[in-house]
């Protein structure tokens, strides 16, 4: 699979198939369910460090951070830091990270509407 848009560089690092592409790079990077979630959860608004470690069920400290840092590093996810004291620190999706969060809404929907088929496939599968 080749991406379709891609502007600068060469084709070859818009290629999924090749190992040391950087589209392969960064669908490694945002492929992991935590990523999908922090991605979810900012599609609604934007959120502080700690709203969205509440709103992310089981995330950890550590991986809360690294997938913002790597949200961030690929241009997913803009880090704002008002200058109070504390700091105050919020994350809100930029435009491609909400581009990609309708690619995130479409594997909701699609978990949702197929979740009793895979129910069923996992029970005949372990019988």
């Amino acid at each position: 699979m080749v991406t379709k848009q891609f502007k600068g560089g060469s084709a070859d690092e818009a290629d999924l198939r090749r190992v040391d592409s950087l589209a392969r790079e960064i669908f490694s990077d945002v492929a992991n369910k935590w990523a999908f979630l922090i991605i979810e959860m900012l599609g609604e608004r934007t959120l502080r460090f700690s709203e969205l470690r509440n709103e992310v069920e089981g995330i950890s400290h550590k991986m809360l951070t690294q997938n913002l840092r790597m949200l961030e590093r690929n241009g997913l996810v803009e880090r704002t830091v008002h200058p109070t004291v504390p700091p105050r620190v919020e994350y809100t999706l930029t435009e491609p990270g909400q581009a990609l969060r309708a690619t995130v809404d479409g594997m909701c929907g699609w978990t949702h509407q197929y979740l009793g088929h895979i129910e069923v496939a996992r029970h005949r599968f372990d019988a």
